[in-house]
This record gives C-alpha cells, sequence and structure tokens, in this order.
C-alpha cells in the first residue's frame, strides 16, 4: 500500500443511541455475561435454602460446578461445539449467525463462572464442615481444597496474570493436579462418613480426570524445521502425521512440565503438515527464534479457535497485526469464505520474506498492507470498517494483541458490525 492509498474514503460514522455503547462494552462481553450467567444460577439455588446443613447437597454442587468448568475446556468439548455453531448455513438471520460467531466466549466464560462458583459452595462446605461431627481428616482436606481454590482464583486474577503468567500457568496446571487429588481423597473419605452419597460423586471425578488426562496422554516430542526470514519472526514447519483443520491451533513445548503456548495451525491445502507463525514477542519466543530447536514437545488434538467462525458468513474481513497474519492464512488459503485482508505490520517482505508475502497475494489480489516502517501506526478500526464497506461483508476477525483486538472489536460492535477477537480468558 502506497501513502497515496491511505486516505479513508468512508469515515467511522458515529455511535447511534447510549445503549448500545453500554452493552457494547468491553467489560460486558460475551464471556462475562456467561459467567455471571453460571453465577447466578447457582446463587438462585443457594438462596433457594433447601440445602442448609446438608453436606451432601453442597458438596454434590461443588462437584457439578468443577465438572462443569473442566469439561467445558476439553479439547473434544471444544471441538464438538464449534462444529455445532459454525454449522449454521449462511441462509439464516445475520443476527442469528452474529451471535452464534460467539461461541468462543462459552468456553472461558462457563469455564470462569463454573470455578467461581465451586469455590464459593466450596467455601459454604467448610464453614458447615466446621461446625458438625465430620471428623478430622475430612477437615484438614476440606481446609486444603479450599486454601488452594483460593490461591488458583487469586492466581486467575487478570492483574496477577499480566504480570506474573508464568507463575500463573504453574499454579494453574499443578495447583489444578493437586486439586484434582484432593477431591479424590476428599471424596472417599466423605463417602465413608456420609454412604447416602452413592457412586455419583467417584463417577463425576472419575470423567474429570479422563478429561484431564486425554491430552496428555498425546504428549509427543516431534522434529520441526525451522527458518527465520528475520530476526522477529520464526516459521515453524510439523510433518509428523497430523494435517489439522484451518482455525485450529496447537500448543507447543520445549518444557512439558513448564510451560506451553498455543499458536494458530497453518496448513496448505492438499499438502500435509502445518506450519507456526512466531513473532518474538517475550523470553519463549525470542529463544525458539534464536535457538531454532530440533525438537518440540506437542499435546493432545488440533482445537478449534476463533477463526473457524468465518464460515458463519458470506463475506469475512481479517485485520491482523503482525504475526496475527499466521490464523488468518489458512482461511485465505482455503477460500472457503470470500475475505479481504488488512494487515498492519513492519516492512512486511523483510519481516517475514518474499515467500510468506507472495503466497498472501496469490490469493489476495487486492490486500491493505499497511507498513508501518513506511506509514507509521495506521487506524485499524477505520481501515476495517473501509474494507469492511467496500467489500461488502458480514463480519470483521481481528487477530491482533489484546489492546489493538479489544479496541477494534468494541469499536466496530458499537457501530452495528459484527467483530471478532480472541479475549485472553482464563
Amino acid at each position: 500500500m502506497t501513502p497515496a492509498d491511505t486516505e479513508l474514503a468512508r469515515p467511522l460514522p458515529p455511535v447511534r443511541g447510549r445503549w448500545r455503547r453500554v452493552w457494547r462494552h468491553r467489560r460486558l462481553m460475551h464471556h462475562n455475561r456467561l459467567a455471571a450467567g453460571v453465577v447466578a444460577v447457582n446463587l438462585v439455588v443457594l438462596a433457594d435454602g433447601g440445602w442448609w446443613g446438608d453436606l451432601g447437597t453442597i458438596s454434590s454442587m461443588v462437584l457439578a460446578n468443577v465438572a462443569l468448568a473442566a469439561l467445558i475446556r476439553q479439547q473434544y468439548v471444544i471441538n464438538a461445539i464449534f462444529l455445532s455453531a459454525t454449522s449454521a448455513p449462511v441462509t439464516w438471520p445475520l443476527r442469528v449467525r452474529a451471535l452464534l460467531g460467539k461461541v468462543y466466549h462459552v468456553f472461558g466464560g462457563i469455564h470462569v463462572g463454573g470455578m467461581a462458583s465451586a469455590t464459593g459452595w466450596f467455601l459454604v462446605f467448610a464453614a458447615t464442615a466446621t461446625v458438625q461431627p465430620v471428623g478430622a481428616a475430612v477437615l484438614v482436606v476440606t481446609y486444603l481444597i479450599a486454601a488452594l481454590l483460593l490461591a488458583m482464583i487469586t492466581s486467575a486474577l487478570p492483574t496477577f496474570r499480566a504480570r506474573h503468567h508464568n507463575r500463573f500457568e504453574l499454579m494453574h496446571r499443578f495447583g489444578g493436579w493437586g486439586l484434582l487429588a484432593l477431591f479424590w481423597l476428599h471424596s472417599l473419605l466423605f463417602s465413608a462418613l456420609v454412604s447416602a452419597t452413592g457412586p455419583a460423586p467417584i463417577l463425576v471425578l472419575l470423567v474429570v480426570s479422563i478429561s484431564i488426562a486425554l491430552p496428555w496422554l498425546r504428549l509427543r516430542r516431534v522434529p520441526v524445521r525451522i527458518s527465520s526470514p528475520s530476526s522477529h519472526v520464526a516459521l515453524v514447519r510439523f510433518d509428523y502425521g497430523v494435517t489439522p483443520f484451518a482455525g485450529s491451533s496447537t500448543t507447543v513445548s520445549r518444557s512439558p512440565l513448564r510451560e506451553w503456548h498455543s499458536f494458530a495451525n497453518v496448513p496448505s491445502p492438499g499438502m500435509p503438515g502445518f506450519r507456526l507463525t512466531i513473532s518474538r514477542a517475550g523470553d519463549w519466543t525470542g529463544a525458539l527464534i534464536d535457538d531454532r530447536p530440533s525438537h518440540l514437545w506437542v499435546k493432545g488434538i488440533p482445537t478449534a479457535g476463533v477463526g473457524n467462525i468465518d464460515r458463519l458468513f458470506r463475506r469475512v474481513v481479517w485485520v491482523a497485526t503482525g504475526s496475527g497474519i499466521g490464523p488468518c492464512l489458512p482461511h485465505l488459503l482455503s477460500r472457503e469464505t470470500p475475505s479481504r485482508l488488512v494487515w498492519s505490520t513492519r516492512d512486511p517482505r523483510a519481516t517475514y520474506g518474499d515467500d510468506l508475502v507472495e503466497e498472501i497475494l496469490a490469493v489476495q489480489p487486492d490486500p491493505v498492507i499497511w507498513d508501518t516502517t513506511a506509514l507509521g501506526k495506521p487506524d485499524l478500526v477505520a481501515l476495517a470498517y473501509q474494507a469492511y464497506r467496500e467489500f461488502d461483508a458480514e463480519a470483521v476477525i481481528c487477530i491482533s494483541n489484546k489492546k489493538t483486538t479489544w479496541n477494534v472489536v468494541e469499536q466496530l460492535e458499537m457501530r452495528g458490525i459484527p467483530a471478532y477477537g480472541a479475549i485472553w480468558d482464563s
């Protein structure tokens, strides 16, 4: 794109209606509404009062919420829900399809609401057990679980996660495993104390345990080929017998017990294997670019992500910054949904290589590629709106950093345009 092309023919329309401005604010995104909804249902049960003093009922509510929070994040469940939601035909009303496009909010929203509710119910259990004759063993395990639940909730708060992400990840992984083991011990001790509970708690914990174990049963160390067109980017190629679907992601690691990172898969039509596009964005990605390891760890199965929702629409605009082009690329290459690309990045050919740029131009003869080195930082909301109107699109999908994604999605939705992007939930 040349400087002469940067004038926007269509000014961004004003936001009309105070209600739309409030309802589309990021604090009221579908993720938060779902979390609040799950908590609200639990509060209704709590307010009913029929459970008072009944440790068996309280324990059942704890396990129900724990199971909900765990299963909604299971990879097979995620893929099944995505497939169901995105199978709606494009002949359905846009309002319905636009709502179905928010399916990716379901997983984080219900997970957060479920764990918050489980913690609340377990604190009620701990308080009730303290004044009832449950025995020292049950009481000790109860207090350990309560402390661990509170620690995990605290580490998952946005401020803590942003400042100490690695600690959050370790707490979530090892704390979650420890929590599961303690729940097993607690259920066995409590079942022996209250024989009327039956086998249901054990069956629920068994399902949750299998759900958590499944991705780890597919843990493997696989060979990779890494090339770096520049010191800013690594193009990581995999060919170990798995060709993922467009719109999926793979989690990779160099130390499987320490940290995992998820990246969008870039399969090429008619070719085995896939690629990942990884930018230098921290210590882990920087070391990967510099060291170029010969092998990486992968686990689980390719898992659906926000990009899958493009099939719900007749025409979409993809907005990407930097290596956000990676999640967009498989959809551009497949051409299943007519699309227009808006890509803002530093010197694209020098950063990502001629091959990648030419690959994009082969399927997008008229993209908006904004070279920030030559043109400076763009107004992505205005560029997205311009492309949306010119291309007669039905939706905009933004793949960028948290601040930019939230801004683009929020500003477009306030103007009545269906817009989507990652939410960085738990």
